[in-house]
């Protein structure tokens, strides 16, 4: 993940367990039943009154509509204004994907994440204010729902099932002390790969090198080790 993406992810809130999915294509579902499992609250919807009788069948989400995302005034009836997140995953319907984009950025909702299928559909999504725009499938959805869920890590990479290659935000409790002082490897059994810096990467930093607040870090190690860490 690019260091563009650092605003959005730092302004969503670690308490937010409440989600709002609009969308029960295949990232929708993967999305919804990622952030089901790992126990958050899940609203989704979709046109499709088939695939919100299937969502429900299946357990994937807790509660789901049939509406129509393109019309504000049944966002609003459903609720959809008052949730802190939002996915928008109408990746494969252009027109209805960016109305829908619209309204609920119009209906005031502070993090619109939205899937895109293309470049051009990316930057029109962009244009009407989402927030961040994906271009998923399944293995995006899950990965997204993992990233909303824990928002200081921004990207993540599984060398295997047991260790990692982490970005993440550097922590509040990092800020303003030097690599040596955090003594990662000691403390964490983490290996400090590069921080940020003016929009770019240092790699393999000097001891010396000060972390600050809101700039990014890399990490490599086992992932029950980076779980430890304050984020």
């Amino acid at each position: 993940m690019n260091l563009s993406a650092l605003n959005f992810f730092r302004s969503l809130r670690k308490d937010n367990h409440q989600f709002a999915v609009i969308g029960l294509g295949r990232f929708g579902r993967s999305v919804s039943s990622t952030l089901h499992r790992l126990g958050y609250e899940v609203l989704a919807t979709d046109i499709d009154e088939k695939r919100v009788s299937e969502a429900l069948t299946e357990r994937i989400v807790g509660h789901a509509l049939q509406l129509d995302s393109t019309e504000p005034a049944a966002l609003k009836e459903a609720g959809i204004f008052e949730f802190d997140t939002v996915i928008v995953a109408i990746g494969n319907y252009i027109q209805e994907s960016i109305i829908t984009t619209l309204n609920v950025k119009e209906g005031g909702v502070p993090h619109v994440v939205a899937k895109a299928s293309s470049e051009v559909h990316q930057k029109l999504l962009k244009r009407v204010g989402a927030d961040h725009v994906v271009f998923p499938e399944y293995e995006a959805g899950c990965a997204l729902a993992r990233t909303l869920t824990k928002p200081s890590i921004l990207e993540r990479f599984d060398l295997d099932p047991d260790n990692s290659i982490v970005e993440l935000i550097v922590p509040d409790e990092f800020h303003a002390k030097t690599i040596t002082e955090l003594q990662l490897r000691n403390r964490y059994g983490l290996n400090l790969i590069a921080v940020s810096q003016d929009g770019k990467f240092i790699i393999n930093p000097e001891p010396t090198k000060r972390l600050e607040r809101g700039s990014a870090m890399v990490v490599i190690g086992h992932n029950k080790d980076i779980n430890r860490l304050p984020i």
